[in-house]
């Protein structure tokens, strides 16, 4: 029988630490230990772009910009100023374990006119080269396992002060390059058809005597078809997620300005119950339900009750500086239950704008008590964003 190929996802996900132990010890719930959950495709919840990265990904209610689309596309009406934009980002992913696996991101919108905005984006993620041999360790082929989301958003303000989007998403995941062998469970491409869901809020407001700006916002991202790799009818969740935050943003004088964010998450997708011996489930909920279903009962089902639900939000905070607007500094930090992964990390970055250009970078220190894959991440990002030749209303 030929050797398993998942090494290379494998080595993914130890990016977001234990989530496939859970999946073969769902055991050690009961004594209120790892129950992660289980998703397809995780590619998705990386911070694709270094500016929110910078900032403990927080992103949801941040000032827009050109990469609003992940965090939240309902942001790119109130992108101040501007007409057009592209963004490209890439981050080599965890180096401390190989040295080809990388995702790139590029980005873009569009605004129609000064209340409707169209945008999209591609998300590729490469795993790096895999050889697959056989059990006398012959050689048979090499292959680059790849994923890949592509995505078209469209955004419209309601108000001065609010606005809301949708956006359609293709998603493929390619592990094998169609290459079966008995016993792993996969052969062919994984795909999906995915959606979002996103409102933004913002307002002018005015604490001690500074002026500011108010925002709040809120998306549930890749509302999707769930993916197999095979013709097994139990297929995996995709990364169905909520994101809701808040930003406060000051004006110290003409040239300093801050900005404070505070973003919680939470994957809407079952959590894996409790089994007996038998494979019945003795605490818990069944998690082979429809996508709807798994949405709902992602709100109620841990093995856990309410507090290990609570494990399942996940916390991301930061703060951003500005001098003339020209030069940044940010910082942040992003919490997870040690329970639910035990991601947790402190993240630096700086950006840089010179006329119609931006330059990001962001590094990541991870704090979760042991030597996590993604400690030290690099990520480098550059976008170039145009003004409109029309006089426009400011916001």
């Amino acid at each position: 029988m030929l050797k398993k190929i998942f090494g290379i996802s494998l080595l993914f996900l130890l990016g977001f630490q234990p989530i496939i132990k859970a999946q073969f010890d769902s055991t050690l719930s009961l004594t209120g230990g790892l129950n992660a959950l289980r998703i397809a495709v995780p590619f998705l919840t990386i911070a694709p772009d270094s500016r929110s990265a910078a900032m403990g990904d927080a992103g949801v209610a941040s000032i827009p910009d050109v990469n609003s689309q992940h965090w939240n596309p309902a942001k790119f009406p109130f992108v101040e100023g501007k007409k057009w934009g592209v963004g490209f980002s890439y981050t080599p992913w965890l180096r401390n374990l190989v040295n080809d696996i990388n995702l790139t991101h590029l980005t873009g919108f569009y605004q129609i006119d000064k209340l409707q905005t169209i945008s999209g984006s591609l998300l590729y993620f490469s795993m790096g080269e895999i050889t697959f041999r056989d059990n006398n360790n012959t050689y048979i082929q090499a292959f680059n396992p790849n994923e890949f989301a592509i995505d078209f958003g469209y955004s419209r303000k309601f108000s001065d002060y609010i606005s809301g989007a949708m956006v359609f998403r293709y998603i493929r995941s390619d592990l094998t390059g169609n290459f079966t062998t008995t016993g792993t469970g996969a052969g062919k491409p994984g795909t999906s058809f995915a959606a979002d869901l996103a409102v933004y809020y913002q307002h002018p407001i005015s604490l001690s005597g500074k002026n500011g700006q108010m925002a709040l916002g809120a998306n549930i991202s890749n509302i999707g078809t769930k993916l197999s790799y095979n013709e097994d009818p139990q297929k995996e969740f995709i990364p169905i997620n909520m994101r809701v935050g808040g930003r406060i943003s000051l004006d110290i004088d003409q040239y300093n300005s801050f900005s404070f964010l505070l973003d919680l998450n939470k994957l809407l997708v079952p959590t894996p119950p409790i089994y007996n011996t038998n494979g019945d489930i003795v605490k818990g909920m069944d998690p082979n339900v429809s996508v709807v279903q798994g949405m709902i009962q992602s709100f109620y089902d841990a093995p856990g009750g309410l507090s290990e639900e609570l494990d399942e939000i996940y916390i991301a905070t930061g703060i951003e500086y500005w001098y003339a607007k020209q030069f940044a500094i940010r910082a942040g930090y992003f919490h997870e239950s040690q329970n639910k992964g035990n991601r947790k990390y402190i993240t630096l970055g700086a950006g840089l704008r010179y006329n119609i250009f931006n330059i990001d970078f962001s590094y990541l220190i991870a704090t979760g008590g042991f030597n996590s894959p993604m400690a030290n991440t690099l990520r480098f990002s550059i976008a170039v964003e145009f003004s409109s030749s029309n006089k426009r209303n400011k916001n």
